[in-house]
């Protein structure tokens, strides 16, 4: 399983996913302010693996600050950190988590201090590859025995810390034994299904197809597909999904053509706050994301552009959202409250 992310004494060491498939370059980041710079400029991204990114930020900031101004430059290190990138909740989530911690600790010496949010930094990758393998476990008794899953965008080891939401669902089933292949999207315009899912899978021997994103149509009207498995980057109270742009389409595809949608994703990517996904905010990225591909101008120049990079999934269309505490269906509003309390 590839390493996504990785705390070491030189900094915090995360795999460069805009260079994939075509090198597997290591980068160490040797302080808060080059891991918010690797998290906004997208050299590691899913919502979970930010999340841990973001814990390890923290806690690098934490170790090289005056300890004369700990509490104020602690402030700073969380602000920077939070402005990276606004839809995914999970960024959120890790940084409160080490705020608290933070909060508990205040009076202690600070060499204690900076140990504990270390270790905290460090407990929050490994239980986030625990938690992800409970939600394959979960996941796979819902995937068919045999047959096509599509997914899109990356939501593997290389979205997480390792193992991945829904591509989890898909190694856990593989496990039990069930014959299935993956269809994956290719997700434009940063290509994460071309780039980073089809070479995750490959590198585990599991057969994969890449599709462009406008063949999905096609591919759920023929019947070949079983289901389709995605991640998500925010879930409102009433089960609305935040997930990679194109989502939307491939949930309502998949209605039309009865094939299950499925949503895999931790407790952690939950946001009771917001009562539906109108609240979710959109992350809007460069211009040139679109306009150009690796560096190569595909539009004219001066075109005007829109570059969403999430969209919002109405709970209506999800079959059902698969978490580490079990899997929850309609109503969500219910069933979301009951797993997001660690009841199965």
């Amino acid at each position: 399983m590839v390493e996504t992310i990785q705390w070491a004494p030189a900094g915090v060491v995360m795999i460069d996913q805009r260079k994939l498939p075509a090198e597997e370059v290591y980068v160490t980041c040797s302080d808060y302010h080059e891991v918010a710079a690797a998290i906004r400029d997208m050299v590691i991204r899913g919502a979970p693996a930010i999340g841990v990114a973001a814990a390890m930020g923290v806690a690098l900031g934490a170790l090289q600050a005056d300890p004369e101004r700990l509490e104020e430059e602690f402030a700073q290190i969380c602000r920077t950190l939070e402005s990276t990138r606004p839809t995914a909740v999970n960024l959120f989530w890790a940084i409160d988590r080490m705020k608290r911690l933070y909060q508990s600790l205040r009076g202690e010496p600070v060499d204690r201090i900076r140990r504990r949010l270390v270790e905290e930094a460090q407990r929050i990758r490994l239980e986030d590859i625990a938690i992800n393998q409970a939600i394959g476990a979960h996941g796979a008794a819902l995937v068919p025995d045999a047959g096509t899953v599509l997914t899109h965008c990356n939501a593997g080891a290389l979205a997480t810390a390792g193992y991945g939401t829904a591509l989890g669902v898909i190694r856990a089933a593989i496990a039990q034994g069930k014959q299935v292949d993956v269809f994956a999207g290719e997700t434009r315009p940063f290509l994460q299904g071309a780039r980073l899912t089809a070479w995750e899978l490959q590198r585990d021997g599991i057969p994969t197809t890449l599709i462009t994103d406008n063949m999905a149509g096609h591919f759920l009207r023929s019947g070949r597909i079983g289901c389709v498995i995605v991640g998500a980057d925010r879930i409102a109270a009433n089960g609305d999904v935040a997930n990679k742009i194109g989502t939307y389409s491939l949930a309502v595809l998949a209605r039309e053509n009865d094939v299950p949608f499925y949503v895999a994703a931790p407790v952690s990517t939950l946001d009771l706050s917001l009562a539906s996904g109108d609240l979710i905010p959109i992350e809007q990225r460069a211009a040139d994301e679109v306009t150009h591909v690796f560096g190569a101008p595909v539009a004219p120049a001066g075109v005007a552009v829109e570059n969403p990079a999430f969209d919002v999934t109405p709970a209506r269309y999800v079959t059902a959202i698969i978490t580490e505490h079990g899997v929850a269906r309609a109503p969500f509003e219910e069933s979301l409250r009951r797993l997001a309390g660690g009841a199965g």
